[in-house]
């Protein structure tokens, strides 16, 4: 087993800000994306337009940068390794979106990483509460979040899939959905 304390001297973190970084963290969230949806569309019958939730998260100057989000590329060593962002989702309340972790590169503490920055950010922009979402098929990832403290909670209202799913089939998109919360 990899001590995975020895690879967190080796993950920085970079705002996405310029367009190189956009184009490597819009790969990053295609690749994850599209991953998700022929998933979902195999095993559920229901999917979501990629390209337009790509389109949203590097076009939108608002949705996961400063003051109110983060919007950042983890790199291991000298290689980008991961993506996660962070946004506003209500008046004290934070969302976390699009962790994801290349899978050449877990196992070393990226994602955890990534999700311990998030937190943090979090807490200095003032948030009370930060909530994410996650289909039920990636258990890792809800291990992970529980590990902080994250716990399942209902679906919560201005989760992101309201403006990517077809409204006849929100109802199946929450029925395979896990959302998770935590206190601040």
């Amino acid at each position: 087993m990899q001590d995975v304390t020895q690879d967190m001297d080796r993950i920085s973190f970079h705002q996405v800000r310029t367009n190189p970084q956009k184009e490597q963290a819009g790969t990053l969230i295609r690749e994850y994306l599209q991953f998700l949806n022929e998933r979902i569309k195999r095993d559920y019958g229901i999917a979501f337009n990629v390209e337009a939730m790509v389109e949203s998260d590097l076009s939108d100057p608002d949705k996961f940068h400063p003051p109110d989000g983060r919007f950042y590329l983890a790199e291991y060593g000298d290689a980008v390794a991961g993506v996660g962002c962070l946004k506003k989702l209500n008046e004290g309340i934070g969302e976390i979106q699009r962790m994801y972790v290349l899978p050449s590169f877990r196992g070393k503490g990226v994602g955890r990483a990534i999700v311990a920055v998030l937190i943090d950010d979090a807490r200095s922009i003032g948030y009370r509460q930060l909530r994410l979402e996650s289909l039920e098929f990636l258990e890792a990832a809800h291990s992970l979040y529980r590990s902080f403290g994250f716990r399942e909670i209902d679906p919560y209202a201005d989760n992101s899939m309201r403006s990517y799913q077809e409204a006849k089939n929100l109802a199946r998109y929450y029925s395979i959905t896990v959302f998770m919360e935590m206190d601040l």
